[in-house]
């Protein structure tokens, strides 16, 4: 596991629970966070009956009414992540349904690390949750037992209320008559007994979500909806580079015709986020806009201000091609045989490039900002609380508890909001002014100013001996390294010999194919981090490597002359290193097969199809070999060789994710991170020209369209294993099937990402048909 995942698993599920009767209800929490309860200290209970509290203690509780209220520290970004955790400890508690609420809390230390992504949010807290929930059942029923004058075993726990001999009591019942008070260790915390899999009520099965409603008729409050009296509007003036600009001069001549402009602000930051920004304050949204556009700025220095795409991927090439550079990881290799041996009967070897990936979500970056009793408060959607937070309190001087952040809804964020670098020029103006500031982006801005999907090269080779077994594979990838970047080098993973990398800029190559020695190396585009914030984008590492690895598989294949079903399935043994282990990982390569004969099966895999169509097959383990998602594909595309346009006909995709917890969201997950690897391997993507990427609005950055939809075949496996990341995993599998696909259909190999009609019109056009497609 990497640094970064190991740090996010909740500290909470190894510490003791306490379930105990309060003047509001019942509470239930982790000993360390309610230690002390005490109805009498405003805040130490939050009151069920009059809304969220922005300042909860407890886990979960229930009211007299029998209302059960859930904390969630994920965010909400579209994925209904608050029912799918809810229902995990209702479930176990025995809750009625429809008597469960969510809360998305707000930042504070007690709930350890705040972060939203990866796919870990069921993972992470599936145990936890459902050791609460479980904890929650066995006091009610103890207490239930009590009021109604019989024994706990005499009783069961159903729907809201313990019931016993004909006789029952309801949840708020027993809330109100405080008789609930019970200790777990965290020993008994761990073994106990959660209910078998065939008494489930809530976990797998439909349930109405618990944000659709305010979704769906605008009650909903996202960040850019957040506002406060007495506040003023700001849009910023972004420098010509992302780090390294300074302002030499401001001239707000033309910016002071425009109605409803106040002034601007020159931001000092010493967190050293935002250099050489200038923030247009203005009595509206639409006179901050207008202003800005109006004011003319000059700026000295910059880093990156003359970096191209070109530039960018030929330096890749050239760290890919230093054997001594990058970071080795370590890999147990299941035969001791050395790598490359010259006298190898055959060795083919292929390059892999990928281009800038906007992150485009649909609500563009914003934050309000106002001090309130000497604190902070930073009102907007954030997908990473615990990482900015630091930040904040560097940049505005303050000790971190003087900082806090309030919790909206995200309208879109797809790792976009990982990144809480556009809460500190909020922060910063309303410091500099004395008053609530309301910062919104405009979608140009939002692209000038995200944090990217580095574009990425990579080196694949496979040595295989005279009987055609693969001897030994090497994967070299080189990109921009988010985690290093943004979040510093503390959360990086470490190799035995000492050596850091980001595992989100490789993770995925370390596959569970059997072949021979494997080294997989991970190199740091350092003109990447220096031009820009290479930025977590939906899948981060695996949505370059596996479009590598699983092109390069397909490949091999053909380069041993065999059925890609077939020869993937023959290197998915389940050996070895490649075995898996319990609990995330039980069955290892053998379940990466399955999903493979299951998704070729439901495809037709083999039939026959009209001239210039094909099917292309990719499979991957999602992100982590701790946490794997076995996800295969089946694209099925047609070529027209005088456009060079390709038509996705079709994708079959079968996801083995553990137990399915969330159904309908599982089922929206999958499809749209299929259709997001379909965009990016197909419509989507920039290119970096001057130090600013070429692409700022829709009219030019052009993801995939709903008339370029194809039918989608999506089914789960049936599993009572953990359940483990969905988000994400389906992003992966998607644009290598497309690319494999595309050779099926007309022997034209693509190398590059996006697959432009130009780029397949050049490969069909003669020459090296299987070379390498130009970056950018």
């Amino acid at each position: 596991m990497s640094r970064l995942a190991a740090a996010a698993t909740s500290p909470l599920s190894r510490r003791g629970f306490l379930v105990a009767s309060a003047a509001t209800g019942i509470v239930f929490g982790f000993s360390r966070v309610v230690a002390a309860i005490d109805p009498a200290v405003p805040g130490s209970i939050p009151a069920p009956t009059t809304g969220p509290s922005f300042d909860p203690t407890i886990w979960f509780g229930i009211d007299g009414d029998g209302l059960v209220t859930v904390n969630i520290i994920r965010a909400e970004m579209g994925q209904h992540v608050g029912t799918a955790l809810a229902r995990i400890l209702a479930d176990e508690l025995e809750a009625d349904w429809d008597k469960v609420r969510i809360v998305h809390v707000d930042s504070d230390p007690k709930w350890g690390l705040m972060v939203t992504g990866g796919s870990w949010s069921v993972w992470q807290t599936f145990p936890v949750f459902s050791q609460a929930g479980a904890a929650g059942r066995i006091a009610l029923i103890e207490a239930g037992a009590k009021l109604m004058g019989t024994s706990p075993a005499a009783c069961t726990a159903r729907n809201g209320a313990v019931h016993a001999g004909g006789r029952s009591v309801s949840y708020g019942d027993i809330a109100r008559s405080g008789a609930v008070a019970r200790q777990f260790t965290a020993d008994e915390l761990g073994k106990l007994p959660v209910k078998p899999i065939a008494e489930r009520r809530l976990i797998g099965k439909p349930v109405h979500g618990l944000d659709i409603d305010a979704k769906t008729n605008g009650t909903a409050l996202y960040g850019i909806d957040a506002k406060v009296p007495g506040m003023v509007y700001a849009r910023p003036k972004l420098p010509p580079t992302r780090n390294g600009s300074k302002v030499v001069s401001v001239d707000d001549s033309a910016a002071k015709k425009i109605p409803g402009y106040l002034r601007f602000l020159i931001l000092d930051d010493p967190s050293n986020t935002i250099p050489g920004w200038v923030m247009v304050i203005a009595t509206s949204t639409y006179a901050a806009i207008k202003a800005t556009d109006a004011l003319n700025v000059v700026w000295s220095g910059g880093t990156g201000i003359d970096v191209s795409e070109a530039m960018l991927q030929d330096h890749a090439r050239a760290l890919v091609a230093k054997p001594d550079g990058g970071i080795e990881l370590d890999i147990v290799n299941a035969t001791s045989a050395p790598a490359f041996d010259a006298a190898a009967a055959t060795t083919i070897e292929q390059v892999y490039t990928t281009g800038t990936v906007l992150h485009f979500q649909l609500e563009p970056l914003n934050a309000l900002a106002f001090e309130k009793d000497g604190v902070f408060e930073i009102h907007t959607g954030n997908q990473w609380q615990s990482l900015i937070l630091p930040t904040l309190a560097k940049a505005l001087g303050v000790p971190e508890t003087k900082v806090v952040l309030r919790t909206y809804l995200l309208g879109g964020g797809f790792g976009r909001r990982l990144n809480g670098d556009y809460t500190i020029p909020a922060a910063l103006a309303t410091k500099a002014l004395g008053k609530p500031v309301k910062m919104i982006l405009t979608r140009e801005d939002d692209a000038r100013f995200d944090s990217v999907r580095s574009p990425s090269v990579q080196r694949l080779r496979m040595e295989f001996d005279g009987s055609g077994t693969i001897r030994a594979m090497e994967h070299h990838a080189c990109a921009g390294w988010p985690t290093q970047v943004i979040a510093g080098p503390t959360l990086l993973a470490k190799t035995k010999a000492g050596g850091q990398y980001d595992p989100f800029a490789i993770s995925g190559a370390d596959h569970w194919y059997d072949v021979g020695h494997q080294k997989v190396r991970a190199v740091a585009n350092d003109l990447a981090n220096a031009t820009f914030r290479p930025g977590w984008l939906r899948s981060v590492g695996p949505g370059w490597t596996n479009w590598a690895l699983e092109s390069f598989i397909d490949e091999a294949a053909h380069h041993s002359k065999q059925d890609p079903v077939a020869f993937r399935l023959k290197l998915l043994t389940g050996a070895g290193r490649n075995a898996g282990s319990a609990p995330n990982a039980i069955g290892g390569a053998l379940r990466q097969a399955e999903v493979v004969r299951r998704a070729a099966a439901k495809a037709g895999w083999g039939a026959t199809l009209s001239p210039g169509t094909g099917m292309g097959i990719a499979t991957s383990f999602g992100q982590e070999r701790d946490m794997p998602t076995w996800v295969a594909c089946v694209a099925r595309v047609a070529v027209d060789r005088k456009t060079g346009i390709v038509t996705v006909e079709k994708l079959t995709i079968v996801t083995d994710a553990g137990t399915i917890v969330d159904p309908d969201s599982a089922l929206a997950q999958v499809q749209g991170g299929a259709l997001w690897g379909l965009s990016m391997a197909l419509h989507e993507g920039t290119e970096f020209v001057a130090g600013q990427v070429r692409d700022t609005n829709l009219d030019t950055y052009t993801p995939v369209r709903i008339a370029d939809v194809p039918v989608m075949d999506i089914s789960f496996v049936e599993s009572a294993y953990v359940p483990v990341g969905i988000g994400e995993p389906a992003t992966t599998v998607v644009g290598p099937a497309i690319g494999n696909a595309i050779f099926a259909a007309t022997g034209a190999r693509l190398r590059h990402i996006p697959i432009t009609p130009a780029a397949v019109l050049a490969a069909l056009g003669g020459g090296d048909r299987a070379g390498s497609q130009p970056a950018g």
